[in-house]
């Protein structure tokens, strides 16, 4: 088994996440059964240089961060996102100097960035995994990439996020149901999805698990079919998914495709997928644990619960609500993983990833490890495939 962190290392992690001393000390209570006094966290945290506000980072340093940033997907984000995005990765710097050279460095991305709100209906939800909100997101999978992802709708805490060659198989999403479940020992009280055939497992599957229990909403009523549009909580997800991710995504391709470096056929979706799909999971696992660590501010249109996600999933009774996770039994658990298709040990179809991973081999062409990386050697293995085929 792998070393427990020691209370060193947990308060790093805590401290990048941008938790404050207060919320520090409750995970570390509750989650880790380690309990210090403020004083002590302070102390710690002195002889680590963890600095909220002293010992700045260079300015050069913060910078090179920024122009970074906006030269992907940080384009798409605003200030107190790209601020948290800093202090995860050490710099100690303010809010207020991102906005500055943010504004400095890119002042038309700060116009387009500017929001129009949207007056929706209340939301009402009693507590952590009462409800689960589950979705597909579709706007990469004319490229290949489909992403399937669900929120818990009291602490908009993100469960899952993850990017396939598909999101319509009802066997590979409930693998990511089910791995969920059985991560955090239970399954909620209701979950909400749209009518669509992917999610036939996962409401057999929750039904299944919450046949016995004694609540209102076991068994049948444990699963809500609605319209997409209507769950509200994952579609204003993928509306910040869009802004701080998938919108780059979208102009690269749409570039590659504009170029005439992709049509659509089979084999340009498989070098897509080849390419891109663990950079784009990479990508979503980073705005998932940004979103999940961020301060959701409260807001004068309604009552809904304000905070950190990771902090109201994980201590709902600081926003006097109450954990709706219902137990279950493992051996069901096991059961149910019978009926699932994990992801495969490929990113894409077997033939082409062991024909590119040749073609790679006798080139010298290395995996890519950024965006544009992977453009150029998506045209290289693009043109000496077509090459080789139709010469």
């Amino acid at each position: 088994m792998p070393a427990e962190p020691d209370l060193d290392d947990l308060i790093k992690l805590y401290f990048r996440l941008s938790l404050s001393n207060k919320e520090i000390l409750a995970i570390l209570a509750h989650t880790n059964h380690i309990v210090i006094s403020v004083r002590t966290l302070k102390r710690i945290c002195k002889r680590l240089n963890l600095f909220r506000r002293k010992n700045q980072s260079d300015l050069e340093e913060v910078l090179a961060f920024v122009q970074h940033e906006i030269m992907t997907n940080g384009q798409m984000q605003g200030y107190r996102w790209l601020h948290l995005r800093a202090i995860q990765q050490g710099l100690v710097v303010s809010q207020d100097s991102i906005r500055r050279i943010i504004k400095l460095v890119d002042p038309q991305g700060v116009e387009l960035r500017r929001a129009h709100r949207l007056r929706r209906r209340q939301y009402r939800c009693r507590g952590p995994n009462a409800l689960w909100h589950m979705d597909g997101y579709d706007k990469l999978k004319p490229y290949g990439i489909a992403i399937n992802g669900c929120i818990d709708g009291f602490s908009r805490y993100v469960l899952w996020m993850e990017a396939y060659i598909t999101n319509s198989d009802p066997k590979v999403v409930a693998s990511y149901f089910i791995k969920t479940v059985s991560g955090i020992g239970g399954c909620p009280e209701r979950i909400r999805a749209d009518r669509g055939t992917e999610n036939v497992s996962v409401e057999e599957m929750q039904m299944f698990l919450r046949r016995n229990h004694p609540d209102s909403f076991a068994g049948e009523r444990s699963f809500l079919y609605g319209r997409s549009t209507a769950n509200q909580r994952i579609e204003g997800w993928w509306g910040i998914l869009r802004k701080q991710s998938a919108q780059f995504w979208m102009n690269l391709f749409q570039t590659l495709q504009e170029d005439g470096h992709f049509t659509g056929d089979f084999l340009d979706k498989s070098l897509i997928q080849l390419c891109y799909l663990n950079l784009v999971q990479d990508e979503l696992d980073e705005v998932v644990n940004t979103w999940n660590s961020h301060k959701i501010r409260p807001r004068s249109t309604d009552d809904t619960a304000s905070g950190r996600p990771v902090i109201m999933y994980s201590f709902p009774e600081l926003h006097s609500a109450e954990d709706r996770l219902k137990p279950i039994a493992m051996e069901e658990v096991n059961l149910c993983m019978l009926e699932c298709t994990p992801k495969g040990q490929f990113p894409c179809d077997e033939t082409v990833f062991e024909l590119c991973c040749l073609l790679m081999a006798e080139n010298g062409w290395d995996d890519p490890a950024d965006p544009f990386a992977a453009a150029d050697l998506y045209i290289l293995l693009r043109d000496e495939i077509r090459r080789q085929v139709f010469d």
